[in-house]
């Protein structure tokens, strides 16, 4: 056989072969796939409330360290962390010798002043009764003078005894005031030195919680050194701080909601309890480039200070497009969704979407209002599905 010829069967095997095939075994067109029932929503514009979380920590509205006052060796530290103290309760003593010493040598600068106050006002006396009999001798003299039966010598020596008494009574009414003042200062010395004594009890300033002890028997207590913290649990507040961009939500007495992330039993627990914006910082924080907002939280609420608290902020209501939560799908750093065309097939599209609101999830980009979405795409689903919408139009 020739060349041609082999080339002309090798052709033609294939179609004959198919031929014994479509007599023997019909080939059938595979069937299109069937259509998913799937929830259809569509695109719409709607108001939206939308809210942020910032979170903070819970402190006592009342925070007091007890510092001490003077320098002195601490002997007696009458409290532990988690002690409940009354208000005037003592906390600390320190050792008062030396202050109490100073006190008594107070005490009696004080009544040797009241004793030389004494002197000078009987001083003072004695010159005025000197002064009116120079006076009263100065007046004979002068009326024997004039029936010339005083000489002038006389007259002269009354009138200096007189002027010397005035001089003397000048003199101790001096001495009086002086010794007033002095009177007057050891007695602000004494109360001054009694007030330093006070120092050595280091007292509760009001009703609270002790927090921290940070000194210990036989430690030296400085002035300005905490030795003691407590605070006030009849009331707290959330700490948090907000960037400049925020700030215009932030006015006094707002009320917010606030989570807190309560531990106990087997997980832990979300309460969620009213605040309200006692303080807003009017100096922004170079370091962090916020404001430091306080939210006063209710007194009934299970607060501790230190707990962790998050603070829900809702934001101006506002006209966007929105999607269920459940119509977006993300493939690693995409955020897709499924729009139905025109031929019911669910088409793959790239979206910008904003927060999560109780409306939805906001759409900013790729969304034109009223296309089709499906609200809830099952795993299996992919570009070009068939889809039969099961829900609203």
């Amino acid at each position: 056989m020739n060349t041609n010829a082999t080339r002309c069967l090798v052709l033609l095997a294939p179609m004959l072969a198919a031929a014994c095939g479509s007599a023997d075994h019909p080939v059938v067109d595979p069937a299109p796939p069937e259509a998913v029932d799937v929830r259809v929503d569509v695109v719409a514009r709607r108001p939206l409330s939308r809210s942020f979380e910032v979170g903070g920590v819970i402190r006592a509205r009342t925070t007091a360290s007890i510092v001490g006052r003077v320098v002195a060796v601490v002997r007696e530290v009458r409290v532990r962390p988690g002690d409940r103290v009354r208000r005037g309760e003592p906390l600390v003593v320190l050792d008062d010798r030396d202050l109490a010493a100073r006190r008594q040598a107070a005490e009696a600068s004080a009544r040797a002043a009241v004793q030389g106050a004494t002197a000078a006002e009987a001083e003072r006396a004695a010159a005025t009764a000197a002064l009116e009999l120079a006076q009263v001798t100065y007046e004979r003299i002068r009326a024997l003078r004039q029936r010339n039966s005083a000489t002038p010598q006389e007259l002269d020596q009354a009138l200096a005894g007189s002027r010397a008494a005035e001089a003397r009574l000048g003199g101790a009414e001096a001495r009086v005031a002086e010794a007033e003042a002095a009177v007057e200062a050891a007695r602000a010395a004494s109360e001054a030195a009694a007030v330093m004594a006070s120092f050595a009890v280091l007292d509760a300033p009001f009703d609270g919680l002790v927090t921290e002890t940070l000194t210990e028997a036989g430690n030296m207590a400085a002035p300005g050194t905490p030795l003691v913290t407590i605070e006030d649990t009849s009331g707290f507040r959330l700490e948090v701080l907000l960037d400049e961009s925020r700030m215009q939500e932030m006015t006094l007495g707002r009320v917010v909601e606030v989570d807190l992330d309560v531990p106990g039993g087997a997980a832990d627990r979300v309460d969620t309890v009213e605040g309200r914006v006692a303080e807003v910082a009017r100096a922004l924080d170079a370091g962090t480039h916020s404001y430091l907002v306080k939210i006063d939280l209710a007194p009934d609420a299970p607060l501790r200070s230190g707990m962790f608290g998050r603070a829900r902020i809702s934001e101006p209501v506002r006209s966007g497009l929105a999607v269920p939560a459940t119509s977006v799908v993300r493939h690693g750093q995409l955020t897709l969704v499924y729009v139905v065309d025109a031929d019911g097939a669910a088409r793959m599209r790239p979206v910008r979407i904003g927060p999560s609101t109780p409306d939805g999830v906001e759409v900013l980009a790729g969304l034109e209002e009223g296309e089709r979405v499906v609200g809830a795409p099952p795993a299996s689903m992919t570009d070009g599905t068939s889809v039969r919408a099961e829900g609203r139009p």
